[in-house]
């Protein structure tokens, strides 16, 4: 059982932002921005590359509502999902990161050097 898992159980609490049948938007306890939202469906779901297509149409429009409600659909927002191990994934239930509140950098890629992926 993933720590989602027991989020969505009420075993473990969260800061809630959105719920529905479906799925479940909260804060992120670890924020890399201003706004960091984690958005989870609660059936269990490992990865991207696991979901189903109906279950990311139910998600996209939840993932609407949550930015709308976060008066960030205006102003923009990023929206992340890691997928597996080399993608960096850490809890093995599908979650999409959503970030705003702010100009967002993307320099955590900056001191990469391609030429080591190759």
């Amino acid at each position: 059982m993933t720590i989602f898992s027991k989020i969505i159980s009420g075993e473990i609490p969260c800061n809630k932002v959105l719920e529905n049948d479906n799925f479940l938007a909260f804060h992120d306890i670890n924020p890399k921005a201003p706004v960091h939202i984690l958005i989870i469906p609660k059936v269990t779901v490992a990865n991207f590359q696991e979901v189903s297509p109906e279950t990311m149409v139910g998600m996209t429009t939840f993932i609407h509502e949550v930015a709308k409600l976060l008066g960030l659909d205006q102003s923009g927002y990023r929206l992340i999902t890691n997928n597996g191990n080399d993608g960096g994934q850490e809890v093995m239930h599908l979650h999409f990161h959503l970030l705003g509140g702010a100009k967002l950098s993307w320099n955590h890629l900056s001191d990469s050097d391609s030429k080591n992926f190759l």
